[in-house]
C-alpha cells in the first residue's frame, strides 16, 4: 500500500467503509488508500467484527459466549483466544474497580429486560439473578486458563461482555488496518472508536462527544485522538420505560439493579478501546463519588458528565482536566 505523501499540497484521498454488526454499524475512515485496496479492507474489517459478533455475542444461539453459559458448573470449556483475551481483560478490570465492572451481570441484563430472554423485567427472575450474583469464589465466579484455551464458570453464572466487546472488536479493526499497512485511520463501532496515527496533514482525529439526552443528538464537545482509543457509557441510549421510570442497561450486579445515580455519562481514553469500554462502564456504575475516585486512583484520563439541579456539570480527569 503506497505511503501517504506528506506535502499538504498534495490532494490526500479519503475513504470511509462501514457495515452492520451486533445491532449496530461499524465504520472506518482511511486516508492515504488507493481505491484498489477498499475491497479488500472492507472484506478484512468486516470479517474482524463479525468474528467478535459470532464469538460473543449474548444473541446468536451458536456463539462461544452461549456455549459458555449453558455450560454446567465448574465444567471446562474450550474457548477461541479471543475471546480468553476478553474475559481476562474483564476479570481485571472487575477487580481493580471492585465489582463495578462484572462480567458475570447476565442474569440481571435479562431478567431486567435487555437480554435475549424478555423485554420487560420480571420480578422473579431479578430475585433469583441477585441470589447468584452472590456467588463465592473466584472474581465474577469465573476461572480463565489462557495458557490451556479455556474457561469455567465457579457458580451458577451468566457471562455478558456487552460492556467490553464493542471495545475489543474496534481494537481488531485497528489491528487489521495496521496489518494491511493504513497509517491513517479511524475505526468506530457505536460509541468505541480509536484512532491508528493521525489525520494525513498531521493533525489527530477531531471527534465528537455526544450531549448526554435522551431524543437529542447534540455535541458536548470534542476530543483529539492519535493513536488512542476512546468510548462512552452512559444511561439515556438505550433503557426501558417501566411504569413511568426509567431503567438504564447498564447493571451494578453489587445492588442487583440497573445503574441509578447521577452520573449520565462517562468518557474514558486508553490506549486501547477494550480497556476505554469496560472503564467507561465500571465508572458509570462506580457514580459521581466512587466512580471518581476509581478514576483518580487508577489514573484514568475519564470525562464525568453528572446531572445536578442546574443542568449538566462536567468533570475531567488527566488529559480531560485541561
Amino acid at each position: 500500500m503506497p505511503k501517504t505523501s506528506s506535502d499538504p499540497s498534495t490532494p490526500v484521498p479519503r475513504a470511509v467503509l462501514h457495515g452492520p454488526t451486533m445491532g449496530t454499524r461499524w465504520s472506518a475512515t482511511l486516508e492515504g488508500v488507493g481505491p484498489q485496496d477498499l475491497p479488500g479492507l472492507r472484506l478484512a474489517l468486516a470479517a474482524a467484527v463479525d468474528r467478535v459478533d459470532a464469538q460473543m455475542s449474548p444473541w446468536k444461539p451458536d456463539s462461544d459466549l452461549v456455549r459458555l453459559n449453558r455450560a454446567p458448573v465448574g465444567a471446562w470449556v474450550d474457548l477461541p483466544g479471543e475471546m480468553l483475551e476478553v474475559l481476562d481483560c474483564a476479570l481485571n478490570v472487575q477487580r481493580e474497580s471492585g465489582g463495578a465492572f462484572d462480567p458475570s451481570a447476565g442474569s440481571l441484563v435479562n431478567a431486567w429486560g435487555f437480554g435475549a430472554e424478555r423485554d420487560a423485567p420480571d420480578a422473579q427472575a431479578i430475585r433469583a439473578a441477585r441470589e447468584v450474583a452472590a456467588v463465592p469464589g473466584a472474581p465474577a465466579g469465573l476461572e480463565v486458563e489462557r495458557s490451556a484455551g479455556r474457561a469455567r464458570k465457579l457458580g451458577p453464572v451468566q457471562v455478558d461482555l456487552c460492556g467490553i466487546a464493542k471495545g475489543y472488536a474496534v481494537d481488531c479493526m485497528a489491528e487489521v488496518l495496521r496489518r494491511h499497512g493504513v497509517e491513517h485511520a479511524l475505526a468506530a463501532l457505536d460509541g468505541e472508536l480509536r484512532a491508528v496515527g493521525g489525520q494525513a496533514s498531521g493533525a489527530p482525529w477531531a471527534v465528537a462527544l455526544e450531549r448526554p439526552e435522551t431524543g437529542l443528538r447534540a455535541v458536548q464537545g470534542v476530543v483529539e485522538l492519535e493513536d488512542l482509543a476512546v468510548a462512552t457509557s452512559g444511561d439515556y441510549r438505550r433503557y426501558l420505560d417501566v411504569g413511568g421510570v426509567r431503567v438504564a442497561h447498564t447493571m451494578d450486579v453489587r445492588r442487583g439493579a440497573p445503574v441509578n445515580n447521577a452520573v449520565a455519562s462517562v468518557t474514558v481514553l486508553a490506549s486501547t478501546c477494550m480497556l476505554a469500554d469496560a472503564w467507561a462502564t465500571a465508572l458509570l456504575v462506580g457514580g459521581a463519588d466512587e466512580g471518581l475516585a476509581m478514576a483518580q486512583r487508577m489514573g484514568l484520563d475519564a470525562l464525568f458528565l453528572v446531572r445536578r439541579p442546574h443542568g449538566l456539570v462536567q468533570v475531567g480527569l488527566g488529559r480531560f482536566a485541561h
